[in-house]
């Protein structure tokens, strides 16, 4: 065996360039943006913009080593973007078409900062803050392998989301007119929001994402008799049973995830639980 030591980037742009080149598979953003300029009167640059697989607007800043300053720069560029949102729709509509921009969440905008390492007092600001933020620590090991470690993630848009449960909750309850299934997908939620910290929700009209830094499972509102989930794990790894689990690869549906989970009882939702772990895992 050889040891691979882990090592900082020579610059910050090598950190920048390859979360960049890999976004969707390290961070589930799409790109869309570097170096972005905000204009000769606000005079800066954000590092990268993205748009996550919930449809929130993401600004990524990046720093090589520790920087008290990442995280208040990181806000004053998400302040200027969340003033100019004519201007990201139409950067979103030229990068990944019409119907992307119309689908931008702009309840809940996203700060992701990565960087080698952050202080308790980076960690305690992100938590006074209404907004959705990220502290992602970063390493290179050796020559090919890149990590990412979350160190703090804060949802700036519990109250939102909140409300927007109870209204998709009682709109389950007059479309299904099932109790047990409302009362299922409760059980559920609180399930996959117990999987460990840092877990948000991200409310869409079709589906409720649970996110760690990405998306990790999406629960559809509850039909007559069946509940609806859709998870981050390989459909080839997983014995697929007729009428529990299937493989949704290529297929059109709500929110995002290969594999789908039918959940029609309690005991459903026990034989789910090792799958809700794995796609946490994952994620």
């Amino acid at each position: 065996m050889t040891e691979v030591m882990p090592r900082l980037a020579e610059i910050e742009a090598d950190v920048q360039g390859f979360v960049e080149t890999h976004m969707e598979t390290l961070l589930g953003v799409r790109f869309l943006a570097s170096e972005y300029s905000t204009g000769p009167a606000h005079g800066g640059r954000i590092d990268s913009l993205g748009l996550d697989e919930n449809g929130s607007p993401v600004i990524v800043e990046y720093k090589r080593g520790v920087d008290a300053g990442i995280i208040n720069q990181g806000l004053f560029y998400l302040s200027w973007l969340m003033d100019h949102r004519a201007e990201f729709e139409h950067l979103v509509r030229a990068r990944l078409g019409a119907r992307a921009a119309s689908q931008i969440l702009w309840s809940s905008p996203r700060l992701i900062c990565v960087a080698a390492d952050f202080t308790r007092y980076d960690v305690h600001a992100v938590c006074e803050h209404r907004r959705s933020i990220d502290l992602v620590r970063y390493r290179f090991f050796g020559s090919d392998l890149f990590g990412l470690e979350t160190v703090a993630s804060v949802s700036g848009g519990t109250k939102v989301v909140r409300s927007a449960r109870r209204r998709a909750v009682t709109r389950g309850v007059a479309d299904a007119q099932s109790a047990s299934m409302v009362e299922l997908a409760g059980t559920v939620d609180e399930m996959l929001v117990g999987l460990g910290n840092g877990v948000h929700r991200v409310e869409r009209k079709t589906y409720r994402a649970y996110q760690r830094l990405r998306n990790f499972a999406c629960l559809c509102p509850p039909q007559r008799s069946k509940l609806l989930v859709y998870l981050k794990v390989d459909p080839k790894d997983v014995d697929l049973v007729p009428g529990f689990a299937r493989d949704v690869s290529g297929l059109g549906h709500h929110g995002t995830g290969d594999l789908e989970v039918r959940l029609r009882t309690p005991r459903d939702v026990e034989r789910a639980q090792e799958l809700f772990r794995a796609s946490y895992a994952a994620a």
